[in-house]
């Protein structure tokens, strides 16, 4: 199988004539790197040197040491160069406008999850912003989604619950690599910045990130495998609990579970542990840090088996409600505050809507539900195929 070439790569082994003599800035973190695990700063430092003005890291910091949500980094000057790192994860999300100053093309470089609640596609769309009120140019160096660019899964956003982790009305799963979905924000929500997009050879739509033959390098500390990932549309949710995520221990999002939870009846709720694409195994684990803090919780193991069958936001929307019906009253839904929104249920934010966490309480099923989203990720799937780069 070829190996996907990033639009980092292609960029540097043919780089566009409108970048000479461009003073060049850098949104990256540590998964920014080449085939050889090269970092992309040092990679376009050494192809356009002394044009590297500014850096800027998105949540969990340059380096990706920062654990959870609203842990702040500040700015920092880089070892490795010498010029500033700036935090769009700090005392603001927005860039501001002296950044900008030093710079002026924006070249992003980060690995997408592919899920509207992952925090760096708002950074990337807040940067946009700015570029096109001070005639900045941004461009994306595309990078796979690594849960396929296929499937497409989850209701569509509602404005009311637009927060800095769902921004747009776009489903759970969106389907797009992070260049096309520039090109969604930036056409169909009227951002209009001047933005290009590099693009990636040989990349599927097909494709889970383990057929790229690409190194995995964590963009966040919690999605440490492509298995994690995977999961991650449907198991960020238990974040609006008080579930454990599995944030403490070394498999976040692929383990779950609480000390309370009955594994038994939520796997008789479910009809078993097998269900379409995943097998849900019960296992104890102790949360090191987060959630439970040194408590032993029972919970699962999400094994997927099929990836093309396995749904993941369905599926964990199934254990909820499960958790709902045999544990209303140890379970609670997670108070504000949520990625600096101070009113709304953290819940609410995450699933975009205020109906489907009330829906989920009067045990509605998901399937039923799913139909009620259909029309609306036909349109998005219809609007955003548009803008569709890969086959």
């Amino acid at each position: 199988m070829l190996r996907v070439q990033t639009g980092l790569e292609n960029m540097l082994a043919d780089p566009p004539a409108w970048m000479v003599d461009k003073r060049l800035g850098l949104l990256c973190n540590p998964a920014s790197v080449n085939k050889d695990f090269v970092h992309a700063r040092v990679l376009m430092n050494q192809k356009f040197p002394g044009r590297l003005k500014a850096l800027f890291s998105p949540q969990h910091g340059f380096f990706a040491e920062k654990q959870d949500n609203m842990i702040e980094s500040g700015h920092l000057t880089d070892p490795l160069l010498d010029i500033p790192i700036f935090s769009l994860y700090g005392t603001s999300r927005i860039p501001e406008k002296d950044m900008f100053n030093l710079i002026d093309i924006l070249l992003v470089d980060l690995q997408d999850a592919g899920t509207r609640v992952y925090t760096f596609i708002y950074t990337v769309s807040y940067c946009m912003e700015v570029a096109k009120s001070m005639h900045k140019k941004v461009v994306i160096l595309d990078r796979p989604n690594p849960v396929n660019g296929i499937q497409v899964e989850g209701n569509l956003l509602e404005p009311d619950f637009s927060s800095f982790v769902g921004r747009y009305p776009i489903p759970m799963r969106h389907g797009l690599t992070m260049g096309e979905l520039a090109l969604v924000f930036n056409h169909e929500f009227n951002i209009k910045c001047d933005l290009d997009v590099i693009p990636m050879k040989n990349w599927q739509r097909r494709m889970y990130f383990r057929d790229t033959n690409l190194p995995w390098i964590a963009p966040s500390p919690n999605l440490p495998t492509p298995e994690s990932a995977m999961v991650y549309p449907g198991q960020v949710i238990w974040e609006g609990t008080n579930v454990s995520e599995g944030r403490g221990t070394t498999q976040p999002f692929e383990i779950f579970g609480a000390p309370y939870l009955n594994v038994e009846r939520v796997l008789e709720d479910l009809g078993g542990p097998v269900l379409p694409g995943v097998v849900l195994r019960p296992l104890v684990f102790e949360p090191t840090s987060n959630k439970w803090q040194g408590t032993p919780c029972r919970g699962f193991q999400l094994h997927i088996t099929d990836p093309d069958l396995y749904s993941p936001y369905k599926t964990t929307l199934k254990i909820l409600r499960s958790i709902l019906k045999n544990h209303g009253g140890e379970f609670s839904w997670k108070s504000p505050p949520y990625e600096y929104e101070y009113t709304k249920l953290p819940m609410d934010l995450i699933l975009g809507s205020g109906d489907l966490r009330n829906q989920l309480e009067q045990q509605q099923d998901p399937d039923e539900l799913e139909n009620d989203w259909k029309a609306g990720l036909y349109e998005f799937s219809r609007i955003s195929s548009k803008y569709h780069l890969y086959p």
